[in-house]
């Protein structure tokens, strides 16, 4: 396969703002599942104690903002922590999360969980795979946040954090999937204009990217996924690695729903639950003015 490339525009070619904060998005299951109409015993308990460990990460000033969703049409949650640096998420990890591992693994198991910053330092993955949770790194490549880092309007807004993972063969697909994540970046920037956010990780150790986008409300995601660039370069996308883990959290409605499963894309698709921001919010989600 012949490895494209072209020089990152300007907007793509910026520094990210985000400094030293790490973000961790991830999905829990319970043990056993509820029937159609009643939620198991280990769902309620699983809620119970991620309302708990919410509470105490909420008393972390080094948990910038903190988020216990409810999974839409499963029975899960979608947990989401912004950290000020690595130091505090080895903190929280070695404090908050010790505490409640052991009550919430007895009623429930993490499954995929996506760990993105600028730099993701070996303590901070260390951290995270002590406690067996499924986790990916990614380091920023590229991207870009407009409206100056500006907290998108949380009733209306909604992020997808994803992961590509390459095909496996002899040759390495990674170059070509940069390149295709590139285009998107590229040409969402023009004719996308509620696409607020775009950020491409490299995944640390793997040949996979983590992708963040936060788009402005339904009509600007709906409009990616119809005739934007999800439309336009996702069969180029699809010849050179997979959908692993789709996160969406904020006010998904169901159209959203079944055109991304058009796309055939693994998503989990959650409402907002718990959550909570420190004075000032973050880099990573957007600041509070």
């Amino acid at each position: 396969m012949t490895h494209r490339t072209e020089p990152l525009p300007s907007f793509l070619a910026e520094p990210s703002k985000i400094g030293q904060e790490i973000s961790v998005t991830g999905k829990w299951i319970p043990t056993k599942q509820g029937g159609m109409f009643r939620e198991s015993a280990e769902s309620k308990e699983m809620l119970r104690e991620w309302e708990d460990i919410h509470v105490g990460a909420k008393a972390d000033p080094g948990v910038l903002s903190t988020e216990i969703n409810h999974a839409v049409g499963e029975d899960a949650v979608l947990v989401h922590h912004v950290f000020k640096d690595a130091d505090a998420l080895v903190h929280y990890f070695s404090t908050t999360a010790t505490q409640h591992m052991g009550a919430l693994t007895k009623v429930a198991k993490p499954e995929l969980h996506l760990i993105r910053g600028v730099n993701v330092p070996p303590a901070a993955r260390e951290a995270v795979m002590a406690k067996n949770v499924p986790g990916v790194f990614g380091e920023f490549l590229f991207g870009y946040v407009k409206e100056d880092y500006k907290r998108p309007d949380r009733e209306t807004a909604i992020m997808v954090t994803a992961k590509w993972t390459c095909e496996p063969g002899a040759e390495s697909h990674l170059e070509e999937l940069r390149y295709w994540w590139q285009r998107v970046g590229t040409e969402a920037h023009s004719i996308e204009k509620g696409l607020l956010r775009f950020e491409a990780y490299q995944a640390i150790g793997e040949d996979a990217l983590i992708i963040h986008e936060t788009f402005e409300n339904s009509d600007t995601l709906k409009f990616h996924l119809t005739k934007g660039t999800a439309e336009i370069y996702k069969k180029d996308i699809d010849k050179v690695a997979t959908p692993e883990a789709y996160f969406f959290r904020g006010p998904v409605s169901w159209t959203i729903r079944t055109y991304s499963k058009f796309l055939h894309l693994p998503a989990t698709y959650s409402s907002q639950g718990s959550n909570f921001t420190q004075p000032g919010g973050s880099m990573s989600d957007g600041t509070v003015a």
